[in-house]
């Protein structure tokens, strides 16, 4: 499912961006109770349920978990357990205080309606262990579905989460935070997610990291990635600016290909393959500064790009290990003779650069 946070301060605000959230393709809205300047719950509430054009997920961060409200923590719970009353599809809770509130909603729990547990670690993404004795924590807690919400350091964090999430036994949310933890977002149907968060505009984000939810459906095919989805994907550092992904997701689509290629923002390319190679992983391009220290990695290079010292281009062979290649030079002398009407050969020229 693809749910969309409202920010807005007022309940116009919220209304206006839940119709846009409907229009964008979203399945679900999360209200955000702590983003209201003002808050009368029973009128509030009974107005933003009711009026609500999406199923609504209520959530009212403290700010000891990441939100925005400092109040009466009774009041706080008391909203929530009214948003429950008043229709709302499902309600988060943190992990701090979920066994009272669960226990005090446990005999009034209306059919169809879910808790949702979640905790957030704003710091780091835990060991394997650690995050799997997290998950057992929440789920001891009577919550309907888990969420864990983590922070990458480095890429390679994502894929804990991934195996936490696809052999989970009860529906989890499994988020990484940061513009490292982006493919947890877009994968997430991939392996298992029950939802993931897709902002309304790039300046409305709930959390580190979020794409907004028409980058999620329209550049990366959100719709479409299923757990045959293969991955592909740029690798970088800087690497959000590429369009690469505008360019593969959209010509896949054009031919049904099940793949998807993600944005890969990575800082130790050794440590990258060694996690991500037995994955759904297939090919990759490669781009500053990786080009060289990526030759290491590699099973098998193309003679040319051996030569070259530098590889762009990373294909997986049947036997899961990679293969390597450079296109660039092709490119460079292909635009060269085009526009030379000839061949280079024989003929003197010169580089210019600064390096």
């Amino acid at each position: 499912l693809l749910c969309t946070p409202l920010m807005g301060t007022t309940v116009d605000q919220m209304l206006l961006e839940m119709r846009k959230a409907k229009d964008i393709g979203a399945d679900l809205v999360e209200i955000r109770l702590d983003c209201l300047r003002t808050f009368n719950p029973g009128q509030v509430l009974n107005i933003l349920i009711k009026q609500c054009p999406l199923p609504t997920l209520v959530t009212y961060r403290p700010v000891w978990e990441g939100g925005q409200y400092e109040g009466d923590e009774n009041k706080r719970q008391d909203a929530l357990r009214l948003a429950m009353e008043l229709g709302a599809a499902y309600v988060d809770i943190e992990l701090e205080v979920a066994n009272d509130f669960n226990n005090s909603i446990a005999a009034k729990k209306p059919d169809g309606f879910k808790i949702i547990v979640s905790s957030h670690n704003f710091h780091n993404t835990p060991s394997l262990e650690g995050i799997g004795n997290l998950v057992a924590r929440i789920q001891a807690t009577g919550a309907d579905i888990v969420k864990i919400a983590t922070t990458a350091l480095d890429i390679t964090d994502c894929a804990r989460i991934f195996q936490i999430t696809v052999n989970s036994q009860i529906p989890m949310i499994g988020i990484v935070m940061g513009e490292r933890g982006l493919i947890s977002r877009i994968l997430s149907p991939k392996f298992g997610g029950y939802l993931t968060f897709g902002a309304l505009e790039a300046g409305a984000i709930s959390a580190p990291g979020q794409p907004t939810a028409k980058d999620l459906v329209e550049l990366y095919n959100f719709r479409l990635i299923n757990p045959d989805t293969k991955v592909y994907g740029i690798i970088g550092k800087p690497v959000g600016h590429s369009k690469s992904p505008l360019l593969f997701n959209e010509s896949w689509k054009s031919i049904g290909l099940n793949s998807v290629y993600v944005h890969l923002l990575v800082d130790d390319v050794e440590k990258f393959f060694a996690t991500y190679s037995a994955l759904d992983f297939f090919g990759f391009s490669c781009t500053i500064p990786h080009k060289e220290a990526a030759l290491k990695c590699m099973a098998e290079i193309d003679p040319i790009a051996k030569k070259i010292g530098a590889i762009n281009n990373i294909v997986k062979r049947p036997d899961g290990k990679f293969k390597a290649y450079n296109t660039d030079y092709i490119g460079a002398i292909a635009g060269i003779e085009d526009e030379l009407r000839s061949p280079l050969a024989g003929k003197l020229f010169v580089v210019l650069g600064a390096g």
